[in-house]
């Protein structure tokens, strides 16, 4: 239900032997049988992250991911190319995974992780030296400007909601909780990250490190997804700048409420720059929204909601960070706060934007800022000055995924995707003139594999909403297509519930290998989604089953009404997590405009869900009340009403329900009572149950296993 989820990049085989027995997993040379896109096509990809320009701008280091699906296991590893694109070269020449690269002693030297261990090399790969030997893995780090100390992320054991057993008991697998929050996302909560700040030694890092939320029962960065990115460096070094909820139990699970915090090195103080010392939070019912309640109605601004991702300016004024207002929405409005160090100002530069602020960077001048964000369905690249001045950089129909400096050259490195396109690494140059930037792409990992591949057209439309309103509609064709032909067609129903439907490229839920299968996918923007203003984003929150379904089905009847090639006997309806959800209530709702659904991780009993799901705000800011509570509000009563499960009755038309059992969000319970009670009724139904998934499918069998069973029930119902 999370906004944002990436998956784990992923390839097929290719191999070489190495001394330890182990497989060399590199890129994989595949030839196609076909020029339509397979999962082997897919899996075979190299998946491209964590770029890392050097200071002077000349060179760019990045990760390559590449999986097997024969071994069923990943491999990561490290490239090193021109700024330009050029004299690309292979660091990583093991089978083990190294990660995490980025630049130290001002480009002369590249660290990386590998083997739970901080490492570092020449960039060309030579020299390699072991850095720490922590009896603790090393998750992330982050060296200060001046190359003298060094941020360690490490895990540390915790207590605090789930209790250890007895120390004559070392065999008892048994948890004893006395809290939420103890499971969060796929695991339980019995560690917690914290960062830790050691010295760099001639001979190392030193093991004398120090933690800097010692003491405390909190986790940074914060789960389930946060990294380094929520740490930072002041360009003297004698700062950092961290991301923190310092709550536990139930008022972490029912609250999103972090703030950013300074650390001192000299003297070991603390601020929250987000709050006064003497702050003193509201009393909450923790079984209501928090939307009315008096910690979203209190006279100033004390930053309630997410506060996340800070960076101090090069100048070392100012500390920007991407902050939500309220408390309880996970989903809100991102903007860009700046806060002033001398003074204590706070500013939001980012408010005539009205959509959310993804990633950013400072220019080198400290008076500008540059970001990327969502509007009408894709993601494009803006800058702002700090009076809020705010002007589009790129256009065109794909998402950046990241910003960065490129340096010292006043040139941007950027990631790069679409719906027929994985990331890819662009050199962007700002331009004075609205829209005019330069984009170069200085990668192209797979263009062995799209050299083979023929990809369907993207379309866009504006279909009219039931209340008057315009909605965007993407709109994606089969290869090789022909106008004259009557093809199946797929409803796309998208998750979070407020994640955008922009120009994402998935390894799962991929458009082009739907299109590929001989599909038309419609793919709406319906109401709830960023990119629209906030209205439009605000609109589904306590109304799930309103609006948003209207949405879904004036897609569908604007492409049968006029899309001649649409086949309205022959459609499908799919999605996943709240599209899940979607999914089950248009299966008693949809007047037999469908003839097959498919339904992953999606919320099916939505008052078993609220007591079963870790992150407690998220239902009592959708629903509004606990099931429980006598003085509900009408958009609860409507909620808890209008739960798919109360409508089985009307289910007549063939399901299939995917879920993982390490699914903690929405719990697989979920998809086992939707299969269970359409087996029940006589409906046709499959169930495709993952032991060791959580809410993604992220291992390479079981992945293929996702696409062959999706394609084989959909082929069943809408190709006869």
């Amino acid at each position: 239900m999370k906004k944002s989820l990436a998956l784990a990049a992923m390839a097929l085989l290719a191999v070489a032997p190495q001394s330890i027995g182990q497989t060399m997993i590199g890129k994989n040379e595949i030839t196609l049988k076909s020029d339509l896109m397979t999962p082997e096509a897919l899996w075979a990809m190299g998946r491209i992250g964590g770029p890392q320009a050097s200071p002077d701008g000349k060179l760019v280091v990045y990760r390559v991911a590449y999986y097997s699906v024969q071994e069923n296991k990943g491999h990561h590893m490290l490239f090193v190319s021109n700024a330009d694109g050029t004299n690309k070269k292979q660091l990583t020449t093991t089978a083990d995974n190294e990660t995490d690269a980025a630049w130290i002693e001002n480009g002369r030297r590249i660290a990386f992780l590998t083997k739970g261990q901080l490492w570092s090399m020449n960039p060309d790969g030579s020299d390699r030296k072991q850095l720490t030997r922590s009896a603790t893995d090393i998750e992330g780090f982050k060296f200060s400007p001046d190359g003298k100390k060094v941020i360690l992320v490490k895990s540390i054991k915790y207590t605090g909601v789930i209790q250890a057993n007895p120390t004559d008991l070392p065999k008892a697998t048994g948890r004893k909780v006395t809290d939420l929050m103890y499971r969060h996302w796929d695991h339980y909560v019995e560690t917690i990250a914290h960062p830790f700040v050691a010295e760099v030694t001639a001979n190392g890092i030193s093991k004398n490190d120090i933690d800097i939320i010692e003491g405390e029962p909190y986790e940074c960065p914060m789960e389930p997804f946060g990294g380094v990115e929520q740490l930072a460096w002041s360009p003297d070094s004698k700062t950092i700048a961290y991301t923190c909820r310092k709550k536990t139990g139930r008022e972490y699970s029912i609250s999103t409420d972090s703030d950013i915090y300074l650390y001192e090195l000299a003297t070991g103080k603390t601020t929250n720059l987000c709050k006064p010392a003497d702050y003193k939070a509201p009393a909450v019912d923790a079984t209501k929204s928090l939307r009315n309640q008096a910690v979203n109605r209190q006279a100033k601004d004390y930053n309630v909601g997410y506060d996340v991702n800070p960076q101090f300016s090069p100048d070392g004024k100012y500390v920007a960070w991407q902050s939500m207002k309220r408390d309880g929405c996970e989903s809100d409005r991102n903007r860009l706060c700046i806060y002033t160090l001398a003074t204590g100002e706070k500013r939001y530069v980012t408010e005539s934007f009205d959509s959310n602020v993804d990633d950013y960077c400072w220019a080198a001048n400290s008076q500008t800022l540059y970001f990327i964000g969502v509007w009408h369905g894709c993601v494009n690249m803006y800058q702002t000055n700090l009076a809020g001045k705010v002007m589009q950089l790129t256009e065109g129909w794909h998402d950046y995924a990241s910003v960065q400096l490129l340096g010292n050259t006043g040139k941007l490195l950027a990631m790069r995707h679409s719906y027929s396109h994985p990331d890819e690494l662009f050199v962007v140059t700002p331009s004075k003139k609205e829209k005019k930037a330069d984009v170069k792409q200085i990668t192209d990992e797979n263009k062995h594999i799209f050299d083979q591949l023929e990809m369907g057209k993207v379309q866009q439309r504006w279909v009219n909403t039931v209340d008057g309103k315009k909605e965007l509609v993407w709109i994606i064709l089969p290869p090789h297509f022909d106008p004259n032909k009557k093809y199946p067609a797929l409803l796309f129903c998208e998750g979070g519930p407020q994640s955008p439907v922009s120009q994402f490229w998935s390894y799962r839920w991929n458009f082009q290998i739907m299109a590929a299968n001989g599909y038309v996918i419609i793919a709406p923007n319906r109401r709830g989604l960023p990119g629209f203003g906030s209205e439009w984003n605000d609109e589904i929150s306590g109304d799930w089953t309103g609006l948003c379904m209207k949405d879904y089905l004036a897609a569908v009847d604007d492409a049968v009404a006029n899309l001649p090639f649409v086949d309205k006997d022959r459609l499908g309806c799919v999605g996943a997590s709240f599209g899940g959800f979607s999914v089950y209530y248009l299966a008693s709702h949809h007047d037999k405009r469908f003839k097959a659904f498919i339904s992953h991780d999606g919320a099916f009993n939505l008052e078993a869900m609220y007591t079963e799901t870790e992150e407690n705000w998220f239902s009592n800011w959708e629903y509004d009340d606990a099931y429980w509570n006598k003085d509900q509000t009408a958009n609860a009563k409507r909620t808890y009403e209008n739960s798919p499960h109360r409508f089985i009755d009307k289910w007549d038309t063939p399901i299939l329900c995917i879920h993982g059992e390490k699914d903690y969000r929405i719990n697989a319970t979920q998809g086992m009572s939707a299969f269970n009670a359409a087996r029940m009724k006589g409906i046709p139904a499959e169930l495709l149950i993952f032991p060791d998934e959580n809410h993604w499918v992220l291992k390479p069998q079981n992945g293929v296993l996702w696409q062959r069973t999706f394609f084989e029930w959909l082929d069943r119902w809408l190709k006869k």
